[in-house]
This record gives structure tokens, sequence and C-alpha cells, in this order.
């Protein structure tokens, strides 16, 4: 009886410590977003990570049919420009919700993603199969003080820095597109796929800031 109760004692003392690591994973899986992916609900108020695979198709879907992405790129500064045209600067810096990026910062990461682009394309030409890091996109919101960023600078960047990719796509011979590097998630992929890929992250953006600036219907 004795040993009973104090094999009882013990799992009551350490009941609290069980349920921290039964959802610590939780909390990894949360901690955890990067530039493969985002944090979805999937079922009874599970927050899980968007696999990998689950963000290439869902950015390769916005492209599916299109022969040029690069296309798609160079079409993407003035459409951005025409969208914030004329929205005045409390717009554009107010989120949607609180746990939504505002029209100001997505500006701040799509420039901030041409950064890791240039980069990323460079590095797999200068050494075909060189590994490519991640990076947590929601660390750089707050990091970088994407909320300070001035939207219009930000588009200045970005159209800066693509006008500069789309010059490299120009000059790249056939089997350049075939290069590849190592994503430290997703695996071998080749500048023609990243190229496809920013092409939809393009289109994806887009799709938030026209629902973010789209007029309010009454109720």
């Amino acid at each position: 009886m004795v040993t009973r109760d104090r094999q009882i004692g013990f799992l009551a003392r350490r009941l609290p410590l069980l349920r921290l690591f039964q959802n610590w994973h939780i909390f990894i899986t949360i901690a955890a977003i990067s530039d493969s992916g985002r944090i979805v609900h999937r079922g009874e108020g599970t927050t899980m990570k968007e696999t990998p695979q689950e963000y290439i198709q869902r950015m390769l879907g916005y492209t599916a049919g299109c022969q040029n992405p690069a296309s798609v790129q160079a079409a993407t500064a003035k459409k951005l420009e025409k969208l914030i045209k004329g929205v005045p600067a409390a717009k554009l810096k107010k989120r949607p919700a609180p746990d939504k990026w505002s029209v100001q910062e997505i500006l701040a990461h799509l420039a901030d993603a041409e950064i890791v682009g240039s980069w990323r394309i460079r590095s797999i030409l200068g050494a075909p199969g060189t590994p490519i890091q991640a990076f947590d996109q929601n660390a750089w919101v707050t990091a970088t003080h994407y909320a300070k960023r001035d939207p219009r600078q930000a588009l200045a960047q970005f159209r800066v820095l693509r006008e500069g990719n789309l010059a490299l796509y120009k000059a790249l011979r056939p089997e350049q597109w075939k290069h590849h590097g190592m994503h430290a998630e997703r695996g071998e992929e080749t500048v023609e796929h990243i190229v496809r890929m920013f092409a939809g992250h393009d289109l994806n953006h887009i799709a938030q800031i026209e629902q973010i600036l789209a007029p309010r219907r009454a109720k």
C-alpha cells in the first residue's frame, strides 16, 4: 500500500511536467516558421506547419500553365505600384487581423525576399550543388522592423532588385537554368524552379494585397 501511494504521489508531482512535454511539439512547430511554409490549422484546433511539399505545390499552382514565369515577375512591380497608388499610409500600415501582415509588411517582405532570391540564384550559378539556407520570415518582420518601413521605399527597393534579376535571367545559358542548390528543407532546387517559385510568390502576395485593400461591402 505504501509503495502504491508513493507511485501515485510520484505521478501527481510530475503531471504538469508530462503535460509540458505533451505540448512541447506544438510550441516547436509554431516557432519554426520558415520560408518553406506557413502555420495552418488542421482539425480539432490543432496548429500544424504547412509542409515544404505543400508550400511548393501552392506556389507552383499560381503559375500553372504559364510558359514564362519571368514575364510574371516582370509585371509585378507595376501591379504593386498600381495597387497602392493613392492609398493612405495609415491604411497600408494597418493589419487586417493581429496575425496577418499589413500591406506595408508584405511590401517589405517582397523586397527582402528578392534579396534572398538574388543570393540563392547567384550562389547556385557560382557553385552548383551549393547548400541553400532557409530563413524565418516572421522573425525578419520583427527583427528588421517591417512596421517602420516606408512601403513605397520598399517597393522601390524591390523594383531595383527585380530588374537586376530579370537582366540576369536573360543572360543565362540554357544549361545554367538546370543548375541546382540543396535547400535545407525542400531539397534540390534548380534555378528554373526557383524563378517559377518566385513568380508564384509574387502572385500570392498580390492577391493578399488586393484582398486587404478591397472596398468593404456594407452589411
